[in-house]
């Protein structure tokens, strides 16, 4: 008889290990949690006497059985508790059942939604952090690269470019953020609270809460799935947007120059995937990178907009705004145009020259003749300004460039700019400070402002971006460690219930 117990022991050891490598390459899917959550009820209340000792080696191997079934390709992996029970019943006789002591549907659905949002999360955060990466890095390539940004769709000053990625790095940055404190709100076990006020079971909800991988409990039982399991899919949904809101505009904003006959900054043409050729119009090189993922953006925030609509307008608990497919798709969308944002960023090409040509062929730096006058001579800044803005009038009349404006000319203009003031006014600048005011690369490296473009604050922003990117990456790469450190720790604790 010892022998038999040896060789049923070996038999049911090698399934349950064969199946944790399957399960490897299996989904963490509805199924997969529903089962983690019956081997966690098995070994819990088989410990604190709330299941028969006697009983649990057969109820833990039917557990086992249906896992290892759900795990072949193909075969049906049931996500609703009615659906799976049954199978547990046929598996491991009627007692299996009495796993369900102060269990619910709405305690499990609401416990396998939040570990599938939890994950969800960590993917987008992982990928937001590999998109953040390649843009910081192209920041610090490009620190001392200067070109024109734009506002209202319009040339508008010179700047370096890495000083405007970095800037768009910090939108990214704030989306980490909250990416980090909604996951803190999701990572919460509801197991334990039933429907919506607990049981007259004393249950582990702590114990369960670890062997899940969650950080704590859902503390009040009415709010875990009757007000916070559908309050979360709708603060996911604005973090998608939010997402979805910056990657949009860095496009855009490559887009603003992109028609140009000349931009400066565009696609390579990686085998007709980047960009495509017009099919009626032989020199037409249509970047399809950039506007198939502003597509997929707006498609993304689409699906952000589901939760929100389906949570409003219902009573408490209503299942309307927490289906997990949805909820899923629309994360995942999101991881989606992320990995196209660093394929647009690793096939950005920058031309300098080209840049700086049209920065010295436009008047970007206009405003600096305003700031420089009041700065240093004390001129009223609206004086200046009516001065700069007369030169700019002048010079667009005569196809004048910037750095080709005659200094006559610009005494002249200042003078009667400033005739109402003083009949006698002189421009103060010398020739020389005149034309090095308007020299782009000159006003970027001038900025003595915090958060400015010059190389001090560039090499003090791009050192706080990477550290706060390093904390980002090791936090999902943390939480993601303690899940499956969790789920390894219940499949030890478990293999120990198989024993007959």
């Amino acid at each position: 008889m010892k022998n038999c117990n040896k060789v049923l022991l070996a038999c049911i050891l090698t399934s349950f290990f064969g199946l944790a490598l399957a399960q490897k390459s299996n989904p963490r899917d509805q199924f997969f949690w529903l089962g983690q959550i019956n081997k966690a009820t098995a070994v819990i209340n088989s410990d604190e006497g709330l299941l028969d000792k006697a009983k649990t080696p057969k109820i833990a191997a039917g557990i086992v059985k249906v896992m290892e079934d759900g795990a072949v390709p193909g075969a049906p992996r049931p996500y609703r508790v009615v659906d799976f029970e049954p199978l547990l019943i046929r598996a491991a006789g009627q007692d299996a059942s009495l796993l369900h002591a102060g269990r619910s549907s709405q305690d499990m659905f609401a416990t396998y939604r939040a570990t599938i949002m939890r994950e969800n999360l960590l993917d987008l955060a992982e990928q937001l952090s590999k998109t953040s990466e390649t843009l910081i890095k192209l920041s610090e390539k490009h620190a001392a690269t200067i070109v024109p940004n734009y506002t209202n769709g319009i040339a508008a000053q010179p700047n370096s470019l890495g000083h405007a990625w970095l800037g768009h790095a910090a939108g990214f940055e704030r989306d980490a953020q909250r990416i980090r404190e909604a996951y803190a709100r999701v990572d919460r076990s509801p197991m334990g609270t039933t429907v919506l006020n607990g049981s007259s079971w004393p249950l582990n909800r702590q114990r369960m809460a670890s062997y899940l991988g969650f950080e704590t409990i859902v503390d009040n039982a009415y709010d875990a799935s009757q007000i916070s399991s559908s309050e979360y899919p709708v603060e996911v949904a604005s973090i998608v947007t939010s997402i979805g809101l910056h990657s949009g505009h860095f496009i855009q904003d490559v887009m603003s120059q992109y028609g140009q006959i000349r931009p400066w900054i565009y696609l390579t043409n990686l085998r007709n995937v980047n960009t495509q050729v017009s099919s009626a119009m032989p020199q037409k090189q249509n970047p399809i990178l950039l506007t198939e993922t502003r597509r997929e953006i707006s498609s993304s925030l689409a699906l952000a907009m589901g939760p929100i609509m389906r949570a409003h307008n219902i009573t408490p608990g209503m299942q309307d705004p927490k289906e997990e497919s949805s909820n899923t798709e629309m994360v995942q969308s999101a991881v989606q145009f992320l990995k196209r944002m660093d394929r647009i960023l690793n096939a950005l090409v920058v031309d300098p020259e080209r840049a700086l040509e049209e920065l010295n062929s436009d008047w970007t730096a206009s405003q600096e003749l305003a700031d420089v006058l009041m700065r240093k001579y004390k001129v009223p800044f609206r004086v200046g300004h009516h001065f700069s803005g007369e030169i700019v009038k002048f010079a667009k009349l005569k196809n004048i460039k910037p750095l080709e404006f005659p200094y006559a000319e610009a005494q002249r203009i200042y003078k009667d700019a400033m005739k109402e003031f003083d009949a006698n006014a002189v421009l103060p600048m010398s020739e020389q400070e005149f034309r090095s005011t308007l020299n782009p690369i000159a006003i970027v490296q001038n900025r003595a402002t915090v958060g400015g473009p010059q190389a001090s604050e560039m090499k003090r922003m791009l050192a706080v971006a990477k550290d706060k990117l390093k904390d980002h990456q090791q936090w999902a790469l943390s939480k993601r460690s303690r899940i499956n450190q969790s789920l390894a720790q219940l499949d030890q604790d478990f293999a120990k219930l198989l024993k007959p």
